[in-house]
């Protein structure tokens, strides 16, 4: 794209961190255009790593996990549009709730995604996700101090708000359908101390469970497993992964295939029109294949490259994914293909959560785990970019 093809107006769909990081990202590139930030939720820009934790517990209040101070997007010149949808958008124009279309030289779709339901939990009164401001504020309000909490899901969210709930005195149970906890993100000897953890700690993990059904009567929350086996609780929590927000690029025609289809620069298969984060599924130029990223720092790096991509100052995305967890006191760092099948080393101690340790295939690194030791995740994680751009 010619570095002078600079639009007079961008939108920018979405006000989650890949949006909102984009969006001041052109400002500071020195886009002087008319630039709009729009999303449905009714907050400014916040951070949601502290959602599952921070501000389930209370010691975080939902003011203090702002991106920016709210004087910065006048101060930046950028019309921030909350609690609006955008219905539709064509090659021009996009439509917002109510019938206003706001004009668009380049359009970025940084929609995120939403949490995954099960079929088994749908029409049941209360249940609760954890992905918005909003979630959070809502579940915090049911965690009372002896409270039966039922977590559906150990997966990073499902385990971090585990161990929130029972920092706050409730009795917590965790089903999992999987034979270990976080089985996609986690070498079985890493997941069994995680496990651990949890069973220390006085939360109760079961692995393995098929659900048959989950319901509600009055204020008790039944779930039968297919063996036979039932839990009753007093809060329902689902936690099972993220689905892409894609309606938008589908009913524009987009290519969709598990999220936005993008090149290495962000760009989809329309002219003009980018996606980036949780809900763009772009080349992985370290690994090969395609990836389609799941967590903060993936959507704030990604979001701040295609918005220098759509200025004509970008360069191919190529940038190790990673992320970290909190659970009962112990961070967790991950970076790579963490859910491969590969060969683990391991320096530390797993069980007293003071480790480094490496995944390996072929002989080349492509994943690192670390607890305790944020230096040496640093280093590994450095290693492991540079190994695999060669």
């Amino acid at each position: 794209m010619p570095e002078n093809a600079v639009p007079e107006e961008i939108v920018i769909v979405g006000t989650g961190v890949a949006g909102a990081t984009a969006a001041l990202t052109l400002r500071a590139e020195g886009y002087d255009g008319r630039l709009t930030l729009v999303g449905d939720e009714p907050h400014e820009p916040y951070r949601r790593p502290p959602l599952s934790k921070d501000v389930l517990t209370g010691r975080t209040p939902a003011e203090r996990t702002r991106l920016k101070p709210p004087a910065t997007w006048d101060a930046q010149d950028i019309d921030l549009v909350t609690g609006t949808a955008v219905t539709g958008f064509d090659a021009t124009h996009v439509t917002l709730t109510g019938g206003a279309r706001l004009p668009y030289g380049r359009l970025l779709l940084a929609t995120g995604g939403r949490p995954r339901r099960l079929p088994r939990t749908a029409g049941v009164p209360d249940a609760h996700t954890l992905r918005t401001l909003t979630d959070a504020e809502a579940l915090r309000a049911d965690l009372r101090p002896g409270a039966r909490v039922l977590v559906i899901g150990a997966g990073l969210v499902g385990l971090e708000v585990a161990a929130s709930a029972r920092a706050l005195g409730c009795e917590v149970t965790v089903l999992e359908a999987a034979h270990r906890p976080l089985a996609r993100v986690l070498p079985a000897g890493l997941a069994d101390a995680v496990l651990a953890l949890h069973r220390e700690r006085g939360v109760r993990v079961h692995t393995g469970v098929r659900l048959e059904s989950v319901t509600r009567q009055g204020g008790t929350v039944m779930a039968t497993a297919t063996g036979g086996e039932h839990w009753a609780a007093d809060v329902l929590v689902e936690a099972t992964g993220m689905l892409p927000a894609t309606e938008l690029a589908e009913q524009a025609g987009l290519r969709v295939d598990g999220g936005i289809t993008v090149d290495a620069y962000g760009t989809t298969s329309a002219p003009n029109v980018f996606a980036a984060g949780d809900v763009a599924d772009r080349p992985d130029l370290l690994h090969g294949g395609r990836h389609r990223g799941g967590h903060w720092n993936h959507a704030q790096e990604h979001g701040a490259a295609v918005a220098r991509s759509m200025l004509g100052k970008g360069a191919p995305y190529r940038t190790l994914p990673w992320c970290w967890t909190d659970q009962h006191g112990v961070t967790l760092q991950l970076c790579g293909d963490t859910g491969t099948d590969a060969e683990l080393t391991v320096d530390g101690d797993p069980a007293a959560f003071d480790f480094g340790a490496v995944l390996s295939r072929d002989g080349r690194p492509v994943a690192a785990v670390a607890a305790g030791r944020p230096a040496e995740f640093r280093r590994l994680r450095a290693a492991i970019t540079d190994a695999s751009a060669r």
